[in-house]
């Protein structure tokens, strides 16, 4: 099994960025011998906040986050989390607040790393 590592940045609105990044997990995660892992910092942890209404026929990057989960791990940058307000309980189900140090295991532990 091969073990990628998706690190993003970017916010989930307002460019393409996570939205591709999580196409590309979403398609790899459905893979059985891929292993994926989502790091998300920055801005991007606002895409774990659980609730979105998007107009319809917009893309929902909750709902492609959830497909990610399902089959993979995301982890939040707690202090990135903690500089936007974002709390704990407005998670997505299974995104978690996480470290650097976790960050630094998984980066060390990948076969992959793909930053967006």
């Amino acid at each position: 099994m091969s073990d990628i590592l998706f690190i993003l940045n970017e916010a989930p609105y307002g460019s393409e960025r996570t939205y591709n990044a999580l196409r590309l997990a979403v398609t790899l995660a459905a893979q059985p011998e891929q292993g994926v892992r989502l790091f998300l910092m920055a801005d991007a942890v606002l895409a774990a906040k659980a609730g979105q209404k998007v107009p319809a026929g917009y893309y929902n990057v909750e709902t492609m986050l959830g497909k990610v989960v399902s089959r993979g791990e995301v982890a939040l940058c707690g202090t990135c989390m903690d500089a936007r307000a974002l709390r704990d309980e407005e998670l997505l189900a299974g995104c978690r607040r996480s470290t650097m140090a976790q960050l630094g295991q998984w980066t060390a532990a990948a076969d992959k790393v793909l930053v967006f």
